[in-house]
């Protein structure tokens, strides 16, 4: 930090909890949200959806709708199939056993001939208002023949399972193995130990405050524009532009305002997204689109849903020699491209973690359903993963009867390693994940745990304690970035990024990197996101947002302000490296001559200086942390309640730690609502959805946790792949989070002598489950 401009830098720069600006803006009701654009001539949609879970769509009657008051269009699939309108394109470079490609059946904006799931949309209506839509969607009739169903993963891979894709008759869509599988059984073989585990991570909603929303229109221009709630707005062109409507990416423009939380649910393109897109083309006319939370329910991309039979090789020491892994993941009715990514591919990446683990040999299938799809959800496979390591490492304590502290130190990859390439082939720049654990065990009072456990006995509640030592990988391997940088005559410096802000206070973090370089007033920055007609990006995933977009924007910056630094050189008629900079202002040293950067922007051609820079970080980031919970079961209810909660968490360097901290704990949350009350249930036989609304799925309250979080940053390892030393930290809370809770509910429950059920316990840890157990 420079001494010459302390107020400006320490108040406003990197380092710093400045107040979020986007805040203020929404507190005033000035949000501009999808639904907050109404065009002249707006038209709605309304979806007609599929009651049954897999069926063949006879005949489709849309007469009586059509000539209903108001209905302006109504288009069955076979009408967009006429059209022209293809399916979504999956990922062709995922393989079947047999070597052919990844199978899926035809993933349309409305289905044809065949549904899948329940939900799935069969047909359009357009009507002057939603009102009229919704009514003559009921006029819709749509005959079916019901085929059978399977929503269960071990039920979807058994023999004369119901087919759900005929070029897969087996179910499964693709599967990957990876490691050495003979060096790998030697190693059990001769293993000391060899622990064993089922671990199921159950079906989980989103559950955005805003729904998915979107409005198309044919612009003045002739393009198709659409504004959209959405975390890759590039994505959705692209598919929309090269693959289901086919008119060329210059005929497609994509913006995004405001967006009430995405968590990954809102990444890539819908079927309903490729429908609205295509009546609006149609007709010429704005088509808005606005999912109700059923719809939210029904049909958006849920999250997890994966099923293992996970093995620890451990010698008489502790060490670890081998793992292995037989995987079972549900991706739903259609096998999309991230579906399948997520369990075949980045959760494997990370499944060792922070363990020094030689042997590896995972065996994963993803597996066709008649559900939903699932897709990212936040964590996106590492949380999958971790909670499958760290509930092996706590059992492989119990078992053996080595300390599970003891057990990680023993294991943990060493900073002497580093650079250090795991069984995956990924390599962990820096890390030092022993380091981390010390300050966790410290910051969570671990040593003072039997004191309160005795404390909470005389009470009549059983305690637990839990720990989870982790790492997960950011970047969402989309390494390169595009921003622009454009200093103003009129005294702003605007800076545009392909990332997205959906709540997690990204535009303000952005803005303080411009204040480092600039040293400006973070109120003279204005940050520009969500246009594609201003920079393409792959958008805000995987935890990639200031990793990568804010590396891209750094260095954009400093080239905007040499690029400055030599037009105030002609324009003071001195040399370039004779120029002090300070506050916005450069000057001849030792004079009182100089020129202000928007003075001299205004000099410019144009009346600015504007750079468009493109730049890729050197590989994916690696945060971990230590989280350690405490919790307090009731016996006579079985209610489980989270009591202490301490995390320390490497994200490298923190550029504003309200919003950090803000990330973790918001994330811990999510975690903790999957350990213990969260779950997408569908029912085995009907195949309907049973927790279809908030009346009937079991989102986490601010109740759920009955104590302060303590939550640290460790910044003394800076990240090595990206200038800024960041590292990615969105999801890294809910990575965290379920592993610590569910090993306290274990440990309470071994304590109470319940150790068989300690092994065996399945999220989500609800006060009937923990009940029966206590009580069988």
């Amino acid at each position: 930090m420079t001494t010459d401009t302390p107020d400006i830098v320490t108040r406003f720069g990197s380092g710093r909890a400045v107040q979020r600006i986007e805040d203020e803006g929404l507190l005033k009701g000035l949000g501009q949200y999808t639904d907050d654009i109404a065009p002249a001539g707006q038209l709605r949609a309304v979806f007609v959806r599929s009651p049954y879970p897999h069926a063949r769509i006879l005949s489709i009657d849309t007469s009586g709708a059509a000539s209903m008051p108001g209905v302006v269009k109504v288009a069955t699939g076979a009408e967009l199939v006429q059209a022209g309108v293809k399916p979504i394109p999956t990922n062709p470079a995922f393989k079947r056993a047999d070597g052919s490609p990844a199978a899926t059946a035809d993933r349309r904006a409305l289905a044809h001939e065949r549904v899948r799931y329940v939900g799935e949309a069969v047909a359009i209506v357009v009507a002057e208002s939603l009102q009229q839509a919704r009514d003559a969607a009921e006029a819709v009739m749509v005959d079916y023949e019901e085929l059978p169903n399977v929503v269960d993963l071990e039920e979807a891979t058994t023999p004369g399972a119901p087919v759900i894709c005929e070029q897969a008759r087996d179910n499964v869509a693709a599967e990957m193995r990876f490691g050495d599988a003979q060096k790998a059984a030697a190693a059990f073989a001769q293993a000391a130990h060899v622990v064993q585990l089922k671990v199921v991570n159950q079906r989980v909603a989103a559950l955005s405050i805003e729904p998915r929303s979107v409005l198309a229109w044919v612009a003045d221009d002739g393009r198709l524009t659409l504004r959209m709630s959405s975390q890759m707005p590039s994505g959705v062109r692209n598919s929309l532009a090269n693959d289901t409507l086919g008119i060329g990416r210059d005929k497609v423009r994509v913006t995004v305002g405001d967006v009430g939380g995405g968590f990954g649910m809102k990444t890539g393109i819908y079927p309903e997204d490729a429908a609205t897109a295509w009546a609006a083309w149609t007709l010429k006319k704005p088509v808005k689109w606005i999912a109700d939370r059923s719809e939210e329910f029904l049909t958006s991309f849920h999250g997890r849903d994966q099923q293992a039979q996970a093995e620890l090789a451990l010698d008489g020491e502790g060490r670890i020699l081998a793992m292995r892994l037989r995987t079972l993941a549900n991706v739903g009715a259609y096998a999309t491209a991230t579906g399948m990514t997520i369990p075949l591919v980045v959760g494997p990446w990370v499944q060792t973690s922070v363990y020094d683990i030689p042997l590896i040999d995972f065996h994963i299938r993803c597996v066709m359903t008649n559900t939903a799809c699932t897709a990212a959800y936040r964590g996106a496979g590492r949380p999958e993963a971790i909670f499958i390591i760290e509930r092996l490492m706590d059992e492989a304590a119990r078992q053996t009867g080595i300390d599970r502290i003891a057990l990680r130190r023993r294991n943990f990859v060493r900073p002497e390693q580093m650079p250090y390439t795991n069984a995956m082939g990924q390599v962990y720049d820096v890390g030092r994940f022993a380091m981390v654990m010390e300050e966790g065990l410290d910051l969570a009072d671990w040593s003072g745990f039997e004191a309160r456990a005795a404390e909470s006995r005389a009470r009549g509640k059983l305690r637990g304690q839990g720990i989870s030592t982790f790492l997960e990988w950011t970047s969402g391997m989309a390494f390169e970035e595009r921003v622009t940088v454009d200093v103003k005559a009129d005294g702003m410096i605007e800076v545009f990024s392909a990332v997205n802000q959906m709540g997690q206070g990204i535009a303000t973090t952005l803005a303080q990197l411009v204040v480092d370089v600039f040293k400006v007033p973070i109120d003279k920055v204005r940050v520009v996101l969500g246009d594609t007609d201003r920079g393409d990006g792959f958008g805000s995933a995987g935890s990639r947002s200031l990793f990568t977009g804010g590396s891209a924007l750094h260095l954009g910056s400093v080239k905007t302000l040499d690029t400055a630094r030599e037009l105030a050189a002609k324009s003071l008629e001195a040399a370039a490296a004779d120029l002090e900079y300070a506050e916005g202002r450069f000057s001849v040293k030792g004079t009182d001559v100089g020129i202000g950067l928007f003075e001299l922007a205004a000099k410019q051609p144009g009346g600015h200086i504007f750079t468009d820079h493109t730049s890729s970080v050197q590989g994916p980031s690696w945060p971990n942390g230590c989280h350690v919970s405490e919790v307090e079961i009731d016996p006579q209810t079985g209610q489980v309640q989270v009591v202490r909660y301490a995390s320390v968490n490497d994200v490298g360097r923190v550029v504003n730690p309200m919003i950090v901290r803000g990330q973790l704990d918001g994330g811990a949350v999510q975690g903790i609502g999957q350990a213990l009350c969260e779950h997408m249930v569908y029912d085995g036989a009907s195949g309907q959805p049973v927790t279809g609304s908030l009346m009937d799925y079991a989102a986490p309250r601010a109740d759920i946790v009955q104590c302060e979080f303590v939550t640290e940053m460790n910044q003394t390892v800076p990240c090595t792949t990206n200038p800024l030393g960041t590292k990615g930290v969105g999801e890294l809370g809910t990575i965290g989070a379920a592993p610590s809770i569910v090993n306290a509910v274990a440990d309470a429950l071994a304590r109470a002598g319940k150790k068989q059920a300690a092994a065996e316990i399945q999220m989500p840890l609800t006060p009937a489950k923990v009940w029966e157990i206590l009580n069988a």
